[in-house]
């Protein structure tokens, strides 16, 4: 069963930046190397918001407008792991960030069947 822990998250202040972990364990990549891995993020009395994903041959599927230029997305293929780079933070980036990938046939679709627990991010100005 697959599991993904992410971490990194923290207390920063607006200007400052974070980089977030996703560890992705208990995925055979020798049978099944093809996926969609993503963030999306969602504050106190707010929809989740997707933010980024990007598919196993690195292709970036989509980044929302709002943080172009200054969230990076990126993956270590060798680790198994996703990053988040996230600069010029502002107090609206506040939010639980969670960490999200697809496996199944539909991973070109990225509907995300397997999310993490997530990782508070907490911006204040």
């Amino acid at each position: 069963q697959v599991q993904l822990a992410e971490s990194g998250g923290g207390s920063v202040q607006a200007g400052g930046s974070l980089r977030l972990s996703c560890v992705a364990s208990g995925h055979d990549y020798s049978s099944n190397s093809a996926y969609c891995l993503g963030w999306f993020r969602q504050a106190p009395g707010k929809e989740r918001e997707a933010v980024a994903h990007l598919d196993s041959a690195g292709n970036i599927k989509y980044y929302a407008d709002s943080m172009k230029g200054r969230f990076t997305i990126s993956q270590d293929n060798a680790n198994h792991t996703l990053y988040l780079q996230m600069n010029s933070l502002k107090p609206e980036d506040t939010a639980m960030y969670y960490c999200a990938a697809d496996f199944s046939p539909l991973w070109r679709l990225c509907p995300f069947q397997i999310v993490g627990q997530g990782t508070q991010v907490t911006v204040s100005s």
